[in-house]
């Protein structure tokens, strides 16, 4: 039987250290939540051995989800996806681009760099989702250009922000990831990485993210 991407996706964020916990100091997402967990996927390109099986098993996933020439081109967001979209486009022998935040202050003014025309079928590539706002911004960079952009893939998507996909799939967006925290979680109980009161903060707030973070606000400074 084939090894189970999602869990090996787990134990590689695991072993690499690029999963956090800090129950008693929250961190804030991207989105602004606080969370008792962070997913540091930047780290992962400093493991080539490992980034590149999570590479391999995404370029499969990518294959399989979305077809061998239904792509034409790969952009990564800016910066966490700019490596990740390069690796991706090298398994993919496919064009690679990326897309700013904001435009730029000079020059072309433009988000994107490298070339994308109308038309073309684009991936966006980025490390990581909590609940895919950053997504939409990006695709809309991307669909400025008369490019199309149905599918976007991450490393790790959180699984716990069901309005999140919603939002995507309502603007035509399909995400595919490699792995969840429920992956995380039960490959770090199962092979006992993490100890039990970790790992009980940890599930109370995958089961209720906007109540964990009612209870534990983000200090003032």
């Amino acid at each position: 039987m084939a090894a189970d991407p999602a869990r090996i996706t787990a134990r590689i964020l695991i072993e690499t250290e690029s999963v956090l916990f800090r129950p008693e100091d929250p961190f804030i997402l991207t989105s602004g939540r606080t969370s008792p967990v962070y997913i540091d996927c930047r780290r992962l390109i400093s493991f080539p051995r490992a980034r590149g099986k999570l590479m391999d098993m995404g370029a499969e996933l990518i294959e399989e989800a979305i077809g061998f020439e239904s792509i034409d081109i790969v952009a990564g967001g800016e910066t966490a996806g700019i490596p990740f979209s390069a690796w991706i486009a090298d398994r993919l022998m496919l064009p690679m681009a990326y897309v700013r935040k904001q435009p730029k202050g000079f020059g072309r003014g433009s988000r994107i760099e490298g070339q994308m025309i109308s038309g073309d079928r684009v991936l966006l590539v980025e490390d990581l989702t909590t609940d895919g706002g950053s997504k939409l911004s990006f695709v809309e960079g991307i669909r400025e250009t008369g490019a199309e952009c149905a599918h976007t893939f991450v490393i790790f998507h959180y699984g716990i922000f069901p309005k999140g996909i919603e939002n995507l799939e309502a603007n035509g967006i399909k995400l595919h990831a490699l792995a969840t925290w429920w992956d995380v979680v039960e490959c770090a109980e199962e092979e006992g990485y993490f100890d039990k009161k970790a790992l009980a903060a940890v599930r109370e707030f995958l089961n209720d993210p906007t109540g964990w973070q009612d209870a534990h606000p983000a200090k003032e400074e």
